[in-house]
């Protein structure tokens, strides 16, 4: 895939995107997440794939959107760059392969926005997150969204009404990131965590990404309504009935992706 601004590969059946304007500290510009959004949904639909990581290349993950871009424009252009932004984190959750985010520096603002919206995130021990817009004027209302749905309410607006950064080992604690490493053990740890989801059914896995976000803001009596109809169809699929036979004959289950 010829991308300027990011760059794409693959390690067996694990898709590696990295964000790759290391000299404007991965900004999420414009063309940058139009690209993503456009690897991402090429991603989605090859089946081969079973997991994607997203990482950065430089000493930062991203430093959320270019200001060059929300400086002196006119309303329209504003728009258009907040609705690509909410596309994008549309897309990372509408993927059936669950993304993983590779922390290795700073995510701040829209950057901290991605980290919250992936499915899952391992960080460097010396990883930051923070959305200081309204330090600059901006407050960092889009990021919101994805934040406050990862830490909470308290904890989102500490950080979005002080602009304050956080330490890795906080970003766990508060539910930002799934765990910390050390910096030389961040891409062994990420590719471990890919691998073991991976190794599972991906119809299975698709189906229940699916079903997570589906059901996450209903209240409890229409998330079991929904969870149960999902849980009976899943029972019929070819997957479910070869992972429960082998489970009960104690050998490693055969895929089929169905």
């Amino acid at each position: 895939m010829p991308y300027d601004q990011i760059l794409y590969s693959l390690e067996d059946n694990l898709a590696v995107v990295t964000l790759n304007r290391p000299q404007r500290r991965n900004a999420l510009s414009l063309g940058l997440m139009l690209e993503l959004i456009d690897c991402l949904d090429a991603i989605g639909r090859d089946a081969a794939i079973r997991a994607v990581i997203l990482n950065a290349a430089g000493p930062a993950f991203s430093s959320g959107h270019d200001l060059n871009e929300i400086r002196g424009g006119a309303i329209s252009e504003y728009r258009r760059l907040f609705e690509v932004c909410t596309d994008l984190m549309t897309k990372v959750q509408s993927i059936p392969q669950p993304v993983i985010a590779e922390v290795q520096g700073v995510a701040t603002a829209a950057g901290c926005q991605l980290v919250a919206t992936c499915d899952l995130a391992v960080a460097s021990e010396s990883a930051t997150f923070a959305t200081p817009g309204v330090s600059i004027g901006l407050f960092c209302t889009t990021p919101m969204v994805a934040l406050t749905r990862a830490v909470g309410r308290k904890r989102a607006l500490e950080m979005l009404l002080t602009g304050r950064a956080i330490d890795a080992p906080t970003a766990a604690d508060w539910g930002l990131v799934n765990r910390v490493v050390p910096a030389a053990e961040l891409s062994k740890a990420t590719r471990e965590l890919a691998c073991r989801i991976a190794s599972s059914s991906s119809f299975t896995v698709g189906l229940g990404k699916q079903a997570f976000y589906a059901q996450i803001d209903l209240d409890q009596p229409k998330a079991y309504a929904y969870a149960k109809e999902v849980m009976t169809m899943n029972s019929l699929a070819a997957d479910a009935q070869e992972g429960i036979s082998a489970f009960l004959e104690k050998r490693v289950p055969c895929w089929t992706g169905r």
